[in-house]
């Protein structure tokens, strides 16, 4: 199979989960979309999970490639809940952020789905996970913060903010406003003085707990 049929394929398998969930997603509508002959899918796939697998993570990477230069244009936490905001927008107008609510919730009963979903929003997580440790690690909440959890939970909130606001769209706009307080408070902080910030670090000492070491995610269950 020549890249561009895989390419093809793999964007059909996103716009079939897209448009009709993962009860219409078979060999024949997925090779149909792709304008392949399905024997072609059954070659190169062993089961549709397996096809669907790989697509989650091409659609991933794709989506994050995409915004990849404006992460790294990001210099404090309240620009990055401003991008993160833009970024929700965009991806829940292309429908991207309701086929990965779709992908969540295929993936209690598929695990093969399940492990791409996860390596999925794990992309994700890293990229804001950089950020966070650039704006952060040299300002006075250094160390102190476990920036990798507070990657996690940034995405999984702008996942979530998704599933809220199909029940409650007000309250899934003001848990976005949540969060751009937080930058904002954030912001408020990286403004005070050195005297200030050195009392605030030693009163986050005292009563916050250790922050987890970076790389470690896996040896804390």
């Amino acid at each position: 199979m020549s890249e561009g049929t895989r390419t093809r394929l793999l964007a059909a398998a996103l716009r079939i989960l897209a448009v009709e969930g993962i009860a219409g997603a078979s060999v024949p509508s997925i090779a149909a979309a792709a304008g392949v002959d399905q024997a072609l899918v059954l070659s190169r796939f062993d089961s549709v999970e397996d096809l669907l697998a790989e697509a989650c993570r091409y659609g991933a990477r794709r989506r994050v490639a995409r915004y990849r230069d404006r992460f790294a244009a990001v210099a404090s936490v309240d620009e990055l809940v401003e991008l993160g905001r833009s970024v929700h927008a965009e991806e829940r107008a292309a429908g991207h952020v309701a086929l990965l609510a779709q992908l969540l919730a295929a993936a209690q009963g598929h695990p093969r789905l399940g492990e791409a979903t996860a390596a999925g929003l794990e992309l994700w997580a890293a990229e804001i996970e950089q950020v966070l440790h650039r704006v952060l690690d040299t300002g006075p909440l250094g160390g102190l913060v476990d920036v990798g959890g507070l990657a996690r939970a940034m995405a999984a909130g702008f996942v979530g903010v998704e599933l809220y606001g199909g029940a409650d769209a007000d309250g899934a706009e003001r848990a976005l406003r949540s969060l751009e307080q937080l930058g904002q408070a954030a912001a408020v902080v990286e403004e005070l003085g050195p005297l200030a910030q050195r009392a605030l670090r030693a009163r986050l000492r005292r009563s916050l707990p250790p922050a987890r070491p970076a790389g470690v995610w896996g040896e804390w269950e």
